[in-house]
């Protein structure tokens, strides 16, 4: 008996947690996904009795009103003025119910109706898809641009972007030009030294893991790498789980060098040969520097066999107003 209570019974009670998890996620998510069907069909039949009776907005939003009292007294919460708009504008903005279907909940889809601009909120729609985005995990990625500031430092098209990760290995498609880290509390064009820098990351990991992107593991810092006796140390190591490689991530708080490219090189060249594991791809760098001359890193990054990129980092956000009108350039173009 006391053999079973040290191993068996340990590793059913363990099973059995796990059942019961996942059947709770199942009915979680199931509940979602009808209660958007619901809603969507909700909106459809305001829509059509609009459409039939030829009601303008205007008559609209005083109906709705109406409505909502009534739907109110009789079956609770829930049917607020606000609610049933956005039951409205669901069936407008999507008239397939089906694009709706994965990891949604209501509240995803309320923070994707506000957003009018659609090529913004079917990137947004495919982030979630893709990455498992919790509601608090979208509302940051809105707040910090990651639309405007992917689609202005990127060149392919935006449909291109969304999907890059999920369909084949391709490591630029990671890669940010400027990372923004104005969650370190670090006033603009502030020197700090670069171990200053590092600990100021690893104590807002939570927040420099959303600004690097989806998929990404932190690993640990000052990670060793013995070659020839000699001892040299990495300053941030991250798994990407999408694309299966490791990320090595080298601080610079100054500008890029000639030879921070080798230093990097080097690195995943032990990587690739001593760390990964043959389900691996091959390891990516990235130097994280404070300044960087175009011109000059198109030198210092070319010809090596690794992927090696350079970034520039910045302590603030960019200009929301001029980060659109770039945008609107790029899509107009």
């Amino acid at each position: 008996m006391k053999q079973l209570e040290n191993t068996f019974i340990p590793e059913l009670a363990d099973t059995i947690n796990k059942i019961i998890i996942d059947a709770r996620n199942h009915v979680v998510q199931t509940v979602n996904n009808e209660l958007i069907k619901t809603y969507w069909t909700i909106g459809k039949e305001i829509v059509e009795k609009e459409r039939i009776n030829n009601i303008d907005n205007q008559t609209s939003r005083q109906i709705i009103l109406q409505l909502s009292k009534q739907l109110t007294q009789v079956l609770g919460s829930g049917f607020s003025r606000s609610n049933l708009f956005n039951m409205r504008k669901l069936y407008i903005e999507f008239p397939s119910v089906q694009t709706l279907s994965g990891h949604l909940s209501w509240s995803h889809v309320c923070e994707l109706l506000i957003i009018d601009n659609k090529p913004k909120r079917n990137f947004y729609l495919s982030q979630i898809q893709i990455n498992k985005l919790s509601v608090r995990e979208l509302r940051k990625q809105i707040e910090r641009q990651v639309y405007e500031r992917t689609l202005s430092n990127k060149t392919t098209n935006i449909t291109d972007i969304i999907s890059a990760a999920a369909e084949k290995y391709n490591p630029a498609d990671i890669v940010k030009d400027p990372y923004v880290l104005d969650f370190l509390g670090i006033p603009e064009k502030e020197h700090i030294e670069e171990s200053e820098l590092e600990n100021r990351l690893i104590l807002h990991i939570e927040k420099f893991l959303l600004e690097l992107g989806h998929g990404f593991m932190f690993v640990g810092r000052q990670q060793r790498i013995t070659i020839n006796n000699t001892h040299y140390y990495v300053d941030l190591v991250f798994y990407n789980k999408i694309l299966r490689s490791f990320v090595l991530i080298e601080l610079k708080t100054r500008k890029l060098q000639v030879e921070d490219g080798g230093q990097v090189n080097t690195y995943l060249n032990y990587y690739k040969t001593e760390i990964n594991d043959e389900y691996d791809n091959p390891p990516i760098g990235i130097i994280l520097c404070a300044e960087k001359d175009e011109i000059a890193a198109e030198y210092i990054l070319f010809g090596f066999e690794n992927n090696v990129f350079a970034s520039k980092y910045t302590t603030v956000l960019p200009d929301k107003r001029q980060l659109e009108e770039q945008v609107k350039l790029i899509i107009e173009n």
